[in-house]
């Protein structure tokens, strides 16, 4: 899922991105390492880089919006890693945090997920989306994640029959998901507990 990738004279140089009609996506975007005014600089990035953050706001654009907002957010952190974040300043601030600092700062970036990168990549993935849809849609995807690792019990039971047990409780409180999704997140639960 290659893009093309067009660049303008200028400062900000200006990407044209476009994808095969079957993702639905189509958007221009700025390149750089952080977010600005609404859209992502992304003048650091590379050509590989840039297409596959594409490539990956592309897998999740066929997916319901609730889908999509669970599938960008789990590939946050590559994405953050794709798009410069955190910044050699983050970094070095990020190590001097006490541990409480780090767990309210970690709060933080989950509570206002729906106002940040999240944001702008499912935007890219469901441009004809309501705003409002799309925050709503955020805010789920991280409170469903969120639900489902504090379901997970630590028991003598099967490892992996502990795993679905704990979607399948999260699941009762944020229903409407596919169930490509539910199982995507018993996977991440038994990845992120083994």
């Amino acid at each position: 899922m290659a893009a093309a990738v067009k660049i303008t004279p200028g400062d900000s140089p200006l990407i044209q991105i476009k994808f095969p009609a079957a993702s639905r996506v189509e958007w221009t975007h700025f390149r750089g390492s952080n977010q600005t005014g609404g859209r992502i600089d992304q003048t650091a990035m590379t050509e590989e880089e840039i297409a596959e953050v594409a490539a990956i706001i592309a897998e999740a654009a066929p997916l319901p919006l609730p889908d999509a907002a669970y599938a960008l957010w789990r590939a946050r952190y590559r994405l953050d890693r794709l798009e410069g974040r955190p910044t050699a300043e983050e970094v070095r601030i990020n190590r001097t945090l006490t541990p409480e600092q780090f767990t309210a700062r970690y709060r933080r970036d989950r509570d206002e997920a729906h106002n940040g990168p999240a944001f702008i990549h499912l935007k890219r993935a469901h441009p004809g989306a309501d705003d409002g849809a799309i925050r709503q849609a955020i805010i789920t995807a991280v409170k469903f994640e969120g639900a489902c690792f504090r379901h997970f019990e630590e028991t003598d039971a099967e490892y992996w029959r502990r795993c679905v047990h704990a979607v399948a409780l999260a699941r009762k409180d944020y229903p409407g998901f596919l169930e490509s999704t539910y199982q995507q997140a018993a996977n991440d639960v038994a990845y992120y507990y083994k």
